[in-house]
């Protein structure tokens, strides 16, 4: 199997939610013949008016010169039998293993034994999704960002029964379509998701501790940290019937380990269905004429805010790290593409030093007995032997 050989110019896309027309733009984008397949009329009719709409803006701007071309390189199908042609599809339905098994072994049925099979899944696991397979050998993770045009960042994950060539491969085409691909382990959360749990996590702990509440958290980490958006505004704009989702799936795929532990604050958002921007309410009430609240501003507590928060991002990359989950290259290339921090991790600790971010977890766990600040193996043997990761 060799899609550089192939030239694969035919691409299924099973769901038209936001993230599956993302995808079919990108891939529409870069010239290729596009199925988008769904089960609900109604959502393919507005993916169709949507899709239309934004590449008539990008026309607009100057970024596409015939938006109409690309258009009628889409086409809505309203039955996954019209995918038998593609070369390589991918699933971007709901966050659900059954569904998305389900999904693979109705497209299995009418692709070509050479059709690549790819799931976007986020955090799921990706053997387990492989193996409803007849073929799981052609079978791997393409996880894009939303919004998916915009974020360049795509990580693909090989299953354990993933043909190891087909990893190459997909990159290659990743690249083709002008995107930045990253080579993950199937692991709960992959880079991404799970390097960024204590963005969010540490953050609702100093909440919930009272240290500061959630104005003043999000100012330290963008006035001091650098951050584009602080935790809470950040949590609001994803969606918490997203973002602790990710959380609890993440926590519970890593056997209830304490580093990932959701908070009971966000959950009794998520269960009141205030759900962020998306809602209207969140941790901010985004009501027309609502005054936000006002941090306080004292720099000596938002420094300590960024350096209890980073040195758990810190901690979460060196451990991945140590654990293979993806090279130093790609796991600083995903968080400075993927969620935009304003550097890697790596180089943060490397800038920090090893010896200052491992007395800072020490200093915590010393403070709370709790497992979660536990510093990585590898953090402290850099620490002891003064050296850098990069």
């Amino acid at each position: 199997m060799n899609l550089r050989d192939e030239k694969i110019t035919c691409i299924g896309v099973v769901g038209s939610g936001a993230m599956g027309i993302g995808i079919a733009q990108v891939a529409a984008v870069a010239g290729c013949r596009v199925f988008v397949y769904d089960n609900n009329a109604a959502a393919m009719e507005r993916a169709r008016t949507n899709l239309g709409s934004a590449l008539n803006k990008l026309q607009e701007k100057g970024k596409l010169s015939d938006a109409g071309a690309i258009l009628n390189n889409v086409s809505f199908v309203d039955s996954v039998a019209a995918l038998k042609e593609c070369g390589l599809v991918i699933e971007a339905v709901v966050e659900n293993p059954d569904v998305k098994k389900n999904v693979f072994r109705e497209v299995e049925k009418v692709v070509s034994d050479a059709c690549v099979l790819a799931t976007n899944t986020s955090s799921l696991s990706v053997t387990s999704i492989a193996a409803v397979c007849a073929k799981p050998e052609r079978f791997l993770g393409i996880h894009f960002f939303n919004p998916a045009p915009l974020m360049a960042l795509v990580e693909v994950v090989p299953a354990i029964q993933t043909q190891p060539e087909l990893v190459e491969e997909i990159c290659n085409l990743m690249k083709d379509w002008g995107k930045t691909p990253v080579v993950a382990k199937d692991t709960p959360g992959f880079i991404v998701n799970r390097l960024a749990r204590p963005f969010y996590g540490e953050a609702l702990r100093i909440l919930e501790e009272g240290i500061a509440d959630i104005a003043t958290i999000d100012w330290a980490m963008t006035e001091i940290g650098g951050f584009r958006m602080g935790p809470f505004t950040l949590m609001d704009f994803i969606g918490h019937d997203v973002n602790y989702v990710v959380t609890e799936t993440v926590f519970q795929a890593f056997y209830y380990d304490s580093r990932y532990r959701p908070s009971i604050i966000q959950k009794r958002l998520l269960e009141a269905q205030w759900l962020g921007r998306k809602s209207g309410k969140g941790f901010y009430n985004y009501a027309a004429g609502t005054a936000q609240p006002e941090p306080i501003k004292n720099v000596t507590l938002g420094q300590q805010i960024v350096d209890r928060i980073v040195a758990m991002l810190i901690n979460e990359a060196v451990d991945a790290l140590y654990l293979g989950i993806a090279s130093a290259a790609d796991l600083e290339t995903a968080m400075t593409k993927g969620v935009n921090y304003p550097k890697g991790l790596l180089q943060w600790c490397d800038e920090w030093g090893a010896d200052y971010c491992l007395r800072r977890l020490d200093c915590e766990y010393n403070l709370y007995h709790d497992d979660r600040y536990r510093a990585s193996f590898l953090l402290r043997k850099h620490a002891f032997e003064n050296k850098k990761f990069l």
